[in-house]
């Protein structure tokens, strides 16, 4: 080798670990974004925010247990249900405009920090819930829901431009790892608080609204990381792009787009199945828990908590899993997982929380990896400068169309009087949705994407 030959190739070595280093800070950087605003998810939404905005609810409500928002007469004990379906509806109408806006402009971080740090302000506003304030509860709620789901629209759209195409499964788990630990971490502590208020000097429900409040400070807080480290790219104009469009319309271009990749559309279609499978196992286990096996409020946080710590297990140990045999064919072991799960649900005895703890372990260790792997594997089949775009049809899949599988739980509880019949009855989703994946050819797939294959996918 000539001497301006090792020159060059040593250049070269020492750019790729520059690149490398850089892309590392990034990856750093990005896993942030989970830690920061996966307490909301966790602490808020799961735990706290339902009993506690439906009490106040009921507390504004008139003789026959109704509050008239905009006029409208509604049941008090339904007004949360009713905010959190607004919140979706505000969030399908946007999603998509905002992620045709990041991928032509090239500008996710400034559109980030806008969702991120308006989700955590209207959160943080939530310490101010008290007494009959029922619409500002509302309002919130809407606000920092659906700012939630834009940032993660964003958020995700980072994946592919942040690691090569073997790293990514490694990479989408540990996100999904950190949003699980902060999740629990907080939690206790909120747990801490709210069971000890009286030690605190706090009254019950002093002690919720510093729990909320202290979600959306943390979110805040934590956003700072990836802000700093995460980079925005240039993009090259497609002839002819024009300006962005209103979100229905921009969906439909979307979805008219993806025409082009059947096989990206016949993965969506498959995540969306089992997906809707996997909400619905998430907002009715407590119900599950409550109504049918007798259980009460305290077992059932715990439980969650037992999901979230797992969850970090399930994360990592699937992302290693994908390493070895591939992310496809981990996720259709995850979903056999699933239905394995549902089917020792159904014979759970009652009044048993050792046994419901033991069920919450085998979802927290499903969990994480199922997730984390499907938002990976989708991210090989993103044609490049389009990631914000279709992650915004991906995460409509995941937040705002997951409706079918609470349908099939209501309706077979009310035809049956059973709510193991009901929880049973979701095994469809994950049956179909394993069928439908199976189906994909993923090698081929990312290849119409027009990326590169990873060496195992």
């Amino acid at each position: 080798m000539s001497e301006r030959t090792q020159d060059e190739a040593e250049a070269g070595a020492e750019d790729g670990r520059a690149a490398a280093a850089a892309r590392k800070r990034e990856q750093h950087g990005w896993y942030f974004y989970d830690f920061a605003c996966s307490v909301y998810s966790t602490s808020v939404l799961t735990v706290f925010l339902g009993p506690y905005l439906t009490s106040v609810a009921k507390a504004a409500a008139d003789p026959e247990g109704y509050v008239h928002p905009l006029g409208i007469p509604v049941r008090a004990g339904a007004y949360f249900a009713y905010s959190v379906s607004a919140s979706v509806i505000v969030a399908v109408l946007i999603m998509p405009l905002v992620g045709a806006m990041a991928d032509r402009t090239g500008r996710k971080k400034p559109l980030l920090a806008a969702a991120a740090y308006t989700g955590a302000v209207a959160t943080a506003g939530m310490f101010f819930l008290d007494g009959d304030r029922y619409l500002l509860g509302g309002l919130l709620l809407v606000v920092a829901n659906a700012s939630l789901s834009l940032s993660m629209v964003l958020y995700n759209a980072y994946l592919p431009q942040i690691s090569t195409p073997d790293e990514r499964d490694t990479v989408s788990s540990r996100g999904w790892a950190f949003g699980y630990t902060s999740g629990a971490l907080v939690l206790v502590l909120n747990l801490v608080l709210f069971q000890g208020h009286d030690s605190f000097g706090l009254s019950e429900g002093a002690a919720v609204r510093i729990c909320l409040a202290s979600a959306g400070v943390w979110w805040g807080a934590f956003a700072v990381i990836p802000l700093r480290r995460l980079r925005d790219r240039a993009v090259v104009r497609e002839p002819g792009a024009g300006p962005a469009v209103s979100g229905w319309k921009q969906l439909v271009a979307t979805l008219k787009d993806m025409r082009r990749y059947p096989l990206t559309l016949s993965f969506l279609l498959a995540y969306l199945i089992y997906n809707d499978g996997v909400q619905t196992v998430i907002s009715q286990a407590s119900v599950y828990g409550s109504q049918e096996l007798e259980l009460e409020q305290s077992t059932l946080i715990v439980a969650v908590l037992l999901v979230q710590v797992l969850a970090v297990a399930g994360a990592l140990g699937m992302g290693r899993l994908a390493l070895a045999y591939g992310a496809k064919r981990t996720i259709l072991g995850s979903l056999a997982a699933w239905a394995l799960t549902l089917a020792a649900g159904y014979f759970l005895p009652a009044r048993t929380p050792v046994w419901f703890f033991a069920l919450a372990a085998m979802i927290g260790l499903v969990l994480g990896g199922s997730q984390a792997l499907s938002r990976s594997l989708f991210s090989h089949l993103v044609p490049a400068g389009k990631e914000a775009e279709y992650f915004s049809a991906y995460e409509m899949s995941d937040r705002g169309l997951s409706w079918v599988g609470p349908l099939v739980f209501g309706l077979t509880y009310q035809l049956t009087g059973s709510y193991r019949d009901a929880i049973i009855s979701l095994v469809v989703f994950f049956a179909l949705g394993f069928v439908l994946l199976a189906r994909v050819p993923v090698r081929r797939a990312v290849e119409a994407a027009g990326n590169p294959v990873p060496l195992r996918v």
